[in-house]
């Protein structure tokens, strides 16, 4: 181990040492679901962000040592580096800088990894995502392990499995609703 000048271990250094040693000690959120499709179809899917996840999505998703942004109104923004790409088999992103408005510490994701890991099962193929850093002790595990779920879950799963994810589901089902709009009342024939 190279020694440190004085002075370098910065908060930030600390704050990621410490989010290091949480993600060994706890448990990160996590899902697994399996699908008829192969992995090649789900790795596929996996890397169309934009077909599962809501949000404005700048830049390209799917080569090794892309950097693109996430961004959902002024909820939520975070900026990704793809770290680790094997085709048919597992997508790393390294959480570069986030911006979570709805807790106190805005910064929450940063240095934190979301992973898919691809397999076969039998004759099916399990898709396990975890996002790594997201554990109880952090105060939007609840909100974001929630999300996560949904979009995981439903619309990635959907993607895969009949090629059109739901990345929008809460905003669309909202427009989707039908406005009713009132019938003229007739004027009953009155007589003078």
């Amino acid at each position: 181990m190279v020694p440190r000048p004085a002075g370098e271990n910065t908060l930030k250094n600390t704050k990621q040492l410490a989010l290091e040693k949480t993600i060994v000690k706890s448990q990160n959120y996590s899902t697994t679901f399996t699908v008829d499709q192969t992995p090649e179809e789900a790795f596929a899917a996996i890397n169309d962000v934009r077909g599962w996840w809501s949000g404005n999505i700048e830049g390209s998703t799917n080569k090794l040592g892309d950097e693109w942004t996430y961004r959902y109104k002024d909820v939520h923004y975070s900026k990704q580096k793809i770290t680790e790409l094997v085709p048919g088999k597992k997508v790393v992103w390294h959480v570069l800088d986030s911006y979570l408005n709805f807790i106190e510490d805005k910064s929450e994701w940063n240095g934190t990894k979301i992973t898919f890991e691809i397999g076969k099962k039998g004759d099916k193929t399990e898709v396990r995502f975890s996002h790594l850093g997201l554990v109880p002790e952090v105060e939007c595990y609840d909100a974001c392990a929630n999300a996560w779920g949904g979009y995981v879950n439903s619309s990635l799963r959907t993607l895969i499995t009949k090629g059109k994810g739901q990345p929008n589901r809460k905003e669309n089902s909202v427009r989707e609703k039908k406005t009713v709009k009132a019938k003229p009342i007739k004027k009953k024939n009155r007589k003078k």
